[in-house]
Order: structure tokens, then C-alpha cells, then sequence
């Protein structure tokens, strides 16, 4: 072909294409939600967290990780945090939120949980905040080869303290004593610990006195074990506490003692063996048995079952009504608790538990406590949960008290959280045994 006959076709051809051509839309594709990586089927759905308030996660989260709670806050915080969901607005597309996920849950003792979802989470690599909470997962697990890749591989910050830390001990755990010594000498340098000192000195030498064993966290724990300490007499951190105590997925249970019939069906009700509670309460007659114990017990059987009635209610604001004061309280209690649940009330039930003063008060402030009443209306499951959750860190691993547990339990069963509604009744009412 000519080059002119060339030029023309050439010609034809830009001008066909640029006539015929239609508008490019170019989509940016967005950043991965960390949170619609899930560990296991925990009966909530994929709009777990829609249109809930991503700050109340955010300040939240890293409380489960840095305060004990209470078996029932525990499931709750291990079952909303294992579930694949769309985070918050903004804060599923947030490493550190991503990272503060992972901690809460290996502070729970869902360490399992952990790994998983760090299984099927890209680029964990890229964020120091989120590699450092695999590191931990790992290494609290035994999987130290896995921590060291994670090590190995992080892009940035990689001269943070704590990856000086875990690259000596992986450099030593290769065979590379050299290196180990050098980076050892520069993470002291840059940081001194007395305990990791020790540890770690006795690691490199290949023997002398390291000391007692430690597990502040994954790290010490993994040095600890590597030289064959005794890791249980250590005094873990409440995070390390419950990662070496994993919790099962599924409900919450509890320990309770004593022999006597009573106790021991209560006992069974705490241990998720409803229908035994059920066998034992079936051949109990109040004949040399207190009637507040099985009104108690009752309230308990109803409140796992999910079928809080009315006659078991009304018992317990009789006896709220007519007890001595000590136990006047226990009942109050339980009554508020096992209403929460919404045991249907006739009006001469109602007159009575108005009356009641003696009834364990709530601690939150107004404003939280309106939050969460106007999360679990609005059927803000995630949102409620954090607010339910926000209210038992404050409280600590007793649990919160009646009065803002009876709220945090009507707003998880408005919300449809009613499993979780029902094991903090349940704790509650164990605890006015």
C-alpha cells in the first residue's frame, strides 16, 4: 500500500472511530472492606453493621481488646466480630479498624476466629497495625513460622520496635545467630525491655538463667516456650489469658457451685443443658425448698428457653413484694431482668413492680443509655451490640449492673440479637442466686 493511500485509510479509520466512538466511563474500584471477611456462620447476616455509627465501632472495639468482660459481653463481642459484613461507613476500609478487630477477638478467646478471617485477608502485609495483630494470632497459636512470613514480608514500617523484636527471634529461629545478635542489639537500643532482655539474651547464648517466664503477649510467649519455660506460671495480660483459654463459638456458659437440687439445676441451665435444668426443676415440690430459690430458678429455665411468662414473673414480684431486704433485692432484681425480656405482666403485676426501690441502679451515663435504647429501636444490630458492649467494658468481667443490663438486654431483643438478649438475662439471673 502506498503511503498516501496508507495516510487516507489511516484517516478513514480515526475518523470512523472517533464518530462511532461512546463515552468511557472509567470506575475506581474501592478499597477492600476488612470486615466482610468473616470466620464462620454466626446466624447474622451480611447488613449486620448498615447504617451504624462507624465512630461508636471505633471507640468500642479497642475496648473489648483492653478490658475484661463478662462471659455473656464476651459471646456477644466473639459473634458480631467473627461475622462477614460490610463494616461501618468508612471503618471497614480501615487497616488499624481492621487490626483492632483482630485483637478484640483474640482477647475474647476466639483465636481460632482470628486466624481465619487473617486467612482470607489480602495485602496483610501493607498495614504494620494489622500484620502486628496476625503476628500475635500466630504466635499465640504456636505458628511461629507463620508470624515470621508476616514479619518477613511487611512493606512499611518495618524498623517499629516490635518488628525489631519478632525479626531477631525469627532470624535466631533460621539459624542466623549473626543477625539475630545485630537486630537484638538494635531493638534494645531503640527501646529497652527488661523482660525481653533476659529472654532473648538466654536465647542467643543457648543457655544460662532467662529467668521466669513471661506472657505479656505473643511474642514473650513464643520466646517463653521456645526455651522451655513454665508458660502457666507466668502471669499472662487479660489478652494472652483468654487467648490460652479459647472459647467455642456458641453460647455463653458459666460455673456455678453447690449440691443441693436447686443449685444443681441452676448449675445445668449455666452450662447450656436447658433440658436437664428442665428434668431436675420437673421433680422439685416446694416442700423444704425456699420459694425464692425456685422462683429463681424458674425465671432462669424461662429466661434460656426464650419463653419468659407470666406466672413465672408474677412469682418473682411477689416475692419481691414480701421477702426480708436482702433477699427483697435478689427478686427485685431478677423481676426487672426477666421483664426485660418481655414476660407479659397483668395489671396488678405491674401496680407491684412499680413499687420496687430496692432494684440494683444503672451506671451509664443518660446519653449512652439513650443511644443504645435508640439503636436497638431503630434495629441497629451492630450498633446496639457495640453500645451493649460499651456499657459492659466500663463494668468489668462481673457484668453490668441490673439496671443497664435489663436495657442492654431489651435493645439487643428489639435490635434481633435475642440470642445474646437472653445470655445476659440468664447471667444476671445467676447472679442473684
Amino acid at each position: 500500500m502506498g503511503r498516501g493511500l496508507l495516510s487516507t485509510a489511516l484517516g478513514a479509520l480515526a475518523f470512523a472511530t472517533a464518530a462511532g466512538a461512546q463515552p468511557i466511563e472509567v470506575a475506581t474500584l474501592s478499597a477492600p472492606d476488612f470486615f466482610s471477611n468473616g470466620a464462620r456462620d454466626t446466624g447474622l447476616g451480611p447488613e449486620l453493621w448498615a447504617g451504624s455509627s462507624a465512630q461508636t465501632a471505633r471507640t468500642v472495639i479497642p475496648l473489648i481488646a483492653a478490658k475484661p468482660l463478662s462471659p455473656a459481653a464476651q459471646a456477644l463481642a466473639r459473634r458480631v466480630l467473627a461475622t462477614a459484613a460490610s463494616g461501618p461507613d468508612g471503618a471497614g476500609q480501615d487497616p488499624e479498624m481492621a487490626g483492632a478487630r483482630i485483637n478484640a477477638l483474640i482477647a475474647t478467646g476466639a483465636v481460632k476466629d482470628a486466624g481465619v478471617i487473617l486467612s482470607r485477608t489480602a495485602n496483610l502485609e501493607r498495614s504494620p497495625v494489622l500484620a502486628q495483630a496476625g503476628a500475635e494470632a500466630a504466635l499465640l497459636s504456636g505458628a511461629d513460622e507463620r508470624a515470621c512470613d508476616i514479619a518477613e514480608s511487611l512493606v512499611s514500617g518495618r524498623e517499629d520496635i516490635y518488628w525489631l523484636r519478632l525479626r531477631a527471634y525469627c532470624q535466631l529461629r533460621g539459624g542466623q545467630a549473626g543477625a539475630a545478635q545485630l537486630t537484638f542489639d538494635l531493638a534494645q537500643g531503640q527501646g529497652r525491655d527488661a523482660t525481653f532482655g533476659r529472654l532473648m539474651s538466654a536465647k542467643l547464648a543457648g543457655g544460662g538463667d532467662p529467668g521466669a517466664a513471661s506472657a505479656r503477649n505473643g511474642l514473650d510467649y513464643a520466646l517463653s516456650r521456645s526455651l522451655g519455660l513454665d508458660v502457666a506460671a507466668a502471669q499472662p495480660s487479660p489478652a494472652v489469658a483468654a487467648a490460652l483459654r479459647p472459647s467455642e463459638p456458641g453460647l455463653a456458659t458459666w460455673t456455678i457451685d453447690g449440691s443441693d437440687p436447686v443449685r444443681t439445676a441452676m448449675a445445668a441451665v449455666a452450662a447450656g443443658d436447658l433440658a436437664g435444668a428442665k428434668v431436675q426443676r420437673g421433680g422439685l415440690t416446694a416442700e423444704g425448698i425456699a420459694a425464692n430459690d425456685l422462683a429463681l430458678l424458674d425465671a432462669l429455665i424461662a429466661a434460656a428457653s426464650g419463653k419468659p411468662d407470666g406466672p413465672t414473673l408474677d412469682r418473682l414480684v411477689e416475692r419481691g413484694s414480701v421477702s426480708d431486704a436482702k433477699s427483697r433485692t435478689k427478686m427485685q432484681n431478677a423481676a426487672v431482668l426477666l421483664s426485660a425480656l418481655d414476660a407479659p405482666m397483668t395489671a396488678h403485676t405491674r401496680g407491684e413492680f412499680a413499687k420496687f426501690s430496692a432494684v440494683e441502679p444503672g451506671k451509664a451515663t443518660v446519653a449512652k443509655a439513650t443511644a443504645l435504647d435508640l439503636a436497638g429501636d431503630a434495629k441497629l444490630q451492630g450498633e446496639t451490640a457495640m453500645l451493649a458492649l460499651w456499657l459492659s467494658a466500663d463494668a468489668g468481667a462481673a457484668g453490668p449492673p441490673v439496671g443497664d443490663r435489663a436495657r442492654i438486654i431489651r435493645a439487643l431483643k428489639a435490635s434481633g440479637l435475642e440470642e445474646d438478649a437472653r445470655a445476659f438475662a440468664v447471667e444476671g439471673l445467676l447472679a442473684q442466686r
